[in-house]
């Protein structure tokens, strides 16, 4: 596989292999069960990956999702550490590591040495697989290692830790002690859950345990300090375009070559960096002649800034600015 590929196309091409020689029909059947389990509407006594034709249908339909919202997270984490490189990261319940490729990518020159850790067996094999097709140096030399994920892991001292769409899947003392042990661990920690008021929710009970331990909040927010968001009433998401494959078209029946995927996240960090002035918390609202721009900021928390055209090249600027962007763009550089 052609590793001077954007990593994006790189996992693309090697989970459009995923599938070959897999049933269609078998295909969707696995993808329907596991969105069933993944929204909460199957036992959680029954098993979710019973075998490789699940995992292979699970990663071919979730893998691509999870791996724009990590690098979305990265790139806003790279912003306020622009001279950081991580040698080390650690992928927490990694399953078939898509956390781990967006890492890879986000650091493609260096590439930290990675370590994948996950309960499953299964999704461990087949991200070693999918890894080894890569052609990507830092993910071929990773390691897959199957543990426990929750109370009781111990993790070894690490720069990078990735918890991505795992806490959902843990208990409330679970994952206190999780992000207790990632915040001990890492230099820095990059935890992304689900766009949802619940996945929000366990993003802020995360956020303050790693303020709690030492850690300063690197990204989205501006600053450290809480959150200004009224429970309740609101929830901090963010959106990252996903490139659809057949399978998602077969099973969704729709027609759209993309979909949107919400998440919420935290970067948080034991070293200085230089978070944004303000973040992008809204899509724009793009009307005659102003920019809508929903702002959470470092000084004045949450405000609505409304950019006209006599405003001039700040203007143009917030035609072109997206959800999740720094405003104004490049203050902070």
């Amino acid at each position: 596989m052609n590793a001077t590929l954007p990593t994006a196309e790189v996992l693309r091409a090697a989970l459009a292999g995923l599938l070959d020689g897999l049933p269609p029909k078998q295909a969707a059947q696995a993808v329907e069960r596991l969105i069933a389990n993944y929204r909460g509407t199957t036992p959680t006594d029954a098993p979710v990956l019973r075998d490789r034709s699940d995992v292979a249908a699970y990663a071919a339909y979730r893998m691509p999702a999870t791996f724009e919202a990590v690098r979305s997270a990265l790139a806003a984490l790279r912003e306020a550490a622009p001279d950081w490189t991580p040698a080390t990261h650690t992928d927490v319940g990694g399953g078939t590591g898509a956390a781990s490729w967006a890492v890879a990518g986000a650091w493609e020159a260096e590439g930290p040495r990675t370590e994948v850790l996950d309960w499953a067996e299964p999704a461990l094999a087949l991200g070693r697989e999918l890894a080894g097709l890569s052609g990507i140096p830092a993910l071929r030399a990773a390691e897959w290692r199957r543990a426990r994920i929750g109370a009781g892991l111990e993790l070894a001292p690490t720069d990078l830790v990735t918890v991505s769409y795992v806490l959902k899947e843990l208990t409330a003392d679970a994952r206190t002690a999780l992000v207790d042990s990632a915040a001990a661990a890492a230099q820095a920690v990059v935890i992304v859950e689900p766009g949802t008021p619940d996945g929000y929710a366990r993003i802020i009970e995360a956020r303050d345990r790693l303020i709690a331990a030492g850690l300063t909040v690197a990204a989205p927010c501006p600053h450290s300090d809480a959150c200004p968001i009224e429970p309740g009433t609101d929830w901090c998401h963010f959106s990252a375009r996903v490139s659809r494959s057949s399978l998602h078209r077969r099973v969704k029946g729709g027609s759209l070559p993309y979909e949107d995927e919400k998440f919420s996240y935290v970067a948080a960090t034991r070293f200085g960096t230089q978070p944004v002035t303000a973040r992008v918390t809204r899509k724009p609202q793009i009307r005659k002649g102003q920019v809508l721009l929903d702002l959470c900021t470092r000084d004045e928390a949450l405000r609505r800034a409304t950019v006209t055209k006599r405003h001039g090249e700040l203007y143009r600027a917030a035609r072109d600015v997206a959800w999740g962007d720094e405003w104004p763009p490049g203050e902070n550089t």
